[in-house]
């Protein structure tokens, strides 16, 4: 299994409606804590500990709320924020 992200519970309901450089903004940001996951947690299918909390991301134009669950090596966009 590889490492990445995903909109929970969908794209349309957590972005709809936001300019297409805001969300290619949270898509980069996503994409770069997906790879820090992966180093930090080499095999994160064996991951025994409690999840780390939800995370606020700031990026131009906004913020978006970041969740991730190192047992599916997955990270999800719960939120974002656009200003």
């Amino acid at each position: 299994m590889s490492w990445r992200w995903e909109y929970d519970p969908s794209e349309e309901y957590v972005v709809g409606g936001a300019p297409p450089a805001f969300i290619a903004a949270v898509e980069k940001s996503a994409d770069e804590l997906v790879r820090a996951a992966a180093a930090l947690y080499l095999d994160g299918s064996l991951f025994q500990g409690e999840n780390p909390r939800s995370e606020h991301v700031r990026v131009p134009g906004g913020m978006f709320v970041f969740l991730l669950i190192p047992r599916y090596e997955c990270g999800y966009v719960l939120q974002v924020t656009y200003l």
